[in-house]
């Protein structure tokens, strides 16, 4: 075990203040065990005789050791504040501590600080001592973990490993992480190890080998990683999931006065200084005795010199030194030169404590006491010179401003404190080096987005809920004409309903009929492949029986302008900015305030200049300028968009931009190669074609397209102009679109029926028109739907399909584990 304590003592790794030089293996960081102690050596380092400074001055108690053989000082008198420059760590029973090593020039100002003005507060020792200082340097992430340790003594701290990029030698879209800093007391060679078994599990991604380039220069462990890989994303990735992020939990306790007890850092240098006090004050204590001690032995021989004859004759006389030293002890010497040093200052200053009344300067002459004897006994006959009377009157003066100088630090506590300012800086000037770890005082959390990486795909969403993501290259480009490919595996009575493409890292707003909104990632969403369903959304959302989402918008920036409209099922519309909807809660909040008897159709963003046309089953619709609908806040319930007569609702909503609508590539529509023949029944009114269409459909089936232009800007509000007939033979409108003449939209039944019809077989009429059969109806059964079909949807076939498997084969197979190397 002392062994053990005398290599750690030794590893610059483990200590921050290094207090044995040692010669020979003392172990590693990467975990390699030192050599047998018969193959090393060791020494202690210049700071470790700090520790020790003044031991011999009975500046500490002595207590026997453990087998009463020898005894050993009970506490060190160090001059270095050692408790928080190398920091502690142990367990005792029932207790245990975690002190984190510091900056020895940092806590040596905190400590001058405190000698000048003992009434500092923890914040203004921390502005000296802003955090631990560990020896491997490292990166510190927020400082409210120090604040809450140095206040309370405890508290947890987040340390970082330190790391940059650089750019492959091999290509120029491969780059590398360079790892040169560790957390403290992380064992290197262990934490390549979990590195490589993260990425041979998946659990990382993006590497493609690791080596460790470190050497007598310092750490450099080389991450390479594959081309196009995002350092950024890794590095999170290794801090959520190594050692290349710690948590230190600080537990500052120590014994004070024998008695264990949790220190805040206050209370830490408060306990140091008290203690340099004491061990100053012992130690001056101790430098006065043996001064005085000293004067008088100098004292008894300036009197045998100033009666040197008959000295000389006395101990020439004697039989023996006993007799000798005796006759000393008898006779009253004359006083000589020692009268006048004397006079020239306070006899109690010079006086030994212990001397008896009767011995020294008297009023008959100078009694020698049996110290002074002995010293004149053992005094060299070359200092009975003339010369060497002045050297010892010299020293007497000397010693005598030193007693003086030692009275006055004992009777004076501001020259005490002088003392101890005065050595600490001497150590600081001495041992003081620069903070090699880092501290950031915001705390960098690891958010899950920061473990993703921010890229482009497809979310998609069918009618019965099916949600999931897919990435962009499982679509691959395809020549005109192609048949394109498949977006996702439907059952038969299912469709996608919204296909959109978004970052991982946008949000989606989920709008439920029930007028609420619920907070989704991208990346919280399944990802799965081209034939995957996905996953039910009412499995994502806390969503209430009976509520469904209506409306998916996808946000990238909730602080960009821009607005969220909702319009009910009983015409009434709302406007929101996007900043109402920039604070993310769980369990969804109300976006707009609902009566009983209505729900939220339809949601969409708009940026505030476009027209809005909310369509009703009364076969009506209304335009009007988005302006009209004056933002309000999420607790409103909303403002009148269309008037509805009695039993009638709101359908649909449609956005237009009347500055970028879609053109016609064609001004006549053709069928088979066939223009239209405006004297069949259902082409009654067709339109050359030029601008966007409405589709609108009815409950018996029937319907048609209409130029955007057809609907003029009315104000808000309204009951609407025609869109189509609902007569007998039509029913009432069950749906209204926006659609291009390329689009294709999918007719949904009561019966659970879909049908799949391209809207350029649908006739462009004027608003009056009853329309054309969409679909035909059995009896009793009902159009209750329209949808339109995103683009790459349609079935992929014959020689695209093989391609396709062949494709994903060659996916399936390069599906192989990253080769780690570990040098």
């Amino acid at each position: 075990a002392v062994y053990d304590t005398i290599v750690r003592m030794a590893q610059p790794f483990s200590m921050r203040a290094i207090l044995v030089d040692g010669q020979g293996n003392f172990g590693s960081v990467d975990g390699d065990s030192p050599a047998a102690m018969r193959y090393t050596e060791v020494r202690m380092t210049r700071i470790a005789h700090e520790m020790l400074s003044d031991l011999d001055k009975e500046t500490v108690d002595f207590v026997a050791n453990y087998d009463e053989s020898d005894h050993e000082p009970s506490v060190l008198p160090a001059r270095v504040p050692n408790l928080l420059a190398n920091g502690s760590s142990g367990i005792a029973v029932g207790m245990a501590t975690n002190i984190p090593p510091h900056n020895l020039a940092e806590v040596i100002d905190a400590c001058i600080a405190y000698i000048e003005n003992p009434d500092i507060d923890i914040a203004g020792l921390m502005a000296y001592v802003p955090g631990p200082d560990f020896p491997t340097s490292g990166i510190i992430n927020g400082a409210q973990g120090i604040i809450d340790a140095y206040q309370t003594g405890r508290g947890k701290i987040y340390v970082r490993a330190r790391t940059h990029v650089e750019e492959s030698d091999s290509s120029e879209t491969k780059r590398r992480i360079i790892v040169t800093e560790l957390p403290y007391q992380v064992n290197k060679a262990k934490l390549q190890e979990k590195i490589a078994a993260l990425v041979k599990e998946r659990r990382i991604e993006g590497i493609t080998a690791m080596r460790d380039e470190s050497d007598k220069d310092g750490m450099r462990v080389v991450i390479e990683l594959s081309r196009g890989q995002l350092p950024e994303v890794v590095v999170n990735n290794l801090y959520r999931h190594t050692q290349m992020q710690t948590v230190f939990g600080i537990n500052m306790v120590a014994l004070v006065d024998n008695q264990p007890r949790l220190l805040n850092l206050r209370q830490i240098i408060e306990a140091f200084i008290r203690h340099r006090r004491e061990v100053v004050t012992r130690r001056t204590l101790y430098d006065l005795k043996k001064a005085r001690e000293r004067i008088h032995i100098l004292e008894g021989l300036a009197i045998a010199l100033a009666n040197i004859d008959a000295i000389i004759a006395l101990i020439r006389n004697a039989k023996t030194p006993a007799e000798a030293k005796k006759g000393l002890l008898e006779q009253v010497w004359l006083p000589g030169v020692v009268s006048d040093l004397l006079e020239r200052t306070d006899l109690t200053l010079s006086r030994p404590a212990d001397l008896a009344p009767e011995l020294g300067l008297t009023k008959t002459g100078y009694r020698l006491s049996p110290i002074q004897a002995q010293a004149i006994l053992d005094l060299r006959l070359h200092r009975l010179t003339g010369l060497e009377q002045d050297k010892v009157v010299g020293e007497y003066e000397e010693i005598l401003i030193k007693i003086e100088d030692l009275l006055d630090i004992l009777g004076n506590p501001d020259r005490l404190m002088g003392v101890i300012r005065d050595e600490l800086l001497a150590l600081r000037g001495q041992f003081a080096d620069k903070r090699r770890t880092e501290i950031i005082d915001d705390h960098r959390g690891l958010d899950p987005e920061d473990l993703i990486r921010a890229e482009d795909v497809i979310v998609t969403l069918s009618h019965t809920g099916y949600v999931k993501y897919q990435f962009p290259d499982t679509y691959r480009a395809q020549k005109r004409g192609g048949k394109g490919k498949a977006a996702t595996t439907m059952k038969e009575e299912d469709f996608v309903d919204q296909l959109f493409v978004a970052n991982t890292h946008d949000t989606i707003l989920c709008f439920s009929n029930r007028g609420r909104v619920y907070w989704k990632k991208v990346f919280e969403l399944p990802l799965a492949s081209r034939t995957a369903r996905g996953t039910p959304i009412v499995n994502l959302l806390p969503l209430e029986e009976g509520e469904r989402i209506n409306a998916l918008l996808p946000i990238h920036d909730f602080t960009q302008p821009g607005f969220v409209v909702m319009v009910t099922s009983r015409g009434t519309i709302k406007k929101c900015t996007l900043r109402d909807f920039s604070r993310p809660r769980s369990s969804g909040i109300i976006a707009i305030d609902l009566r009983e008897d209505d729900n939220l159709v339809a949601a969409a963003v708009t940026d505030g200049e476009q027209d809005l046309m909310l369509a009703s089953s009364e076969g009506k619709i209304t335009r009007f300028r988005e302006k009209a609908v004056r933002a309000t806040g999420r607790g409103s319930m909303g403002v009148r968009g269309m008037r509805l007569p009695t039993g009638e609702r709101i359908i649909s909503l449609l956005i237009v931009n009347p500055k970028s609508l879609p053109l016609r590539a064609t001004t006549a529509r053709i069928d088979d190669q066939q223009a239209i023949d405006p004297t069949e029944e259902d082409n009654q009114g067709a339109l050359p074609c030029a601008t966007a269409l409405v589709l609108t459909a009815t409950e018996n089936g029937y319907g048609k397209c209409t130029p955007v232009e057809e609907y003029t800007v009315k104000g808000r509000g309204g009951q609407g102009v025609i869109a189509i007939q609902t007569s007998t033979r039509n029913g009432v409108m069950v749906g209204a679109l926006l659609v291009d003449e390329n689009d294709e939209v999918m007719l949904i039944t009561n019966g659970g029926k879909l049908i799949r019809t391209r809207t350029n077989e649908i006739s462009v009429v004027g608003r009056n028109a009853q329309g054309v059969r969409l679909i035909r109806l059995a009896k009793n059964e009902k159009l209750v739907g329209l949808d339109r079909i995103v683009e790459g949807e349609n079935a992929e076939e014959g020689d695209s399909e093989k391609t396709d498997e062949a494709q994903t084969g060659n996916e399936e197979g390069n599906n192989e584990e990253f080769p780690i190397e570990i040098a």
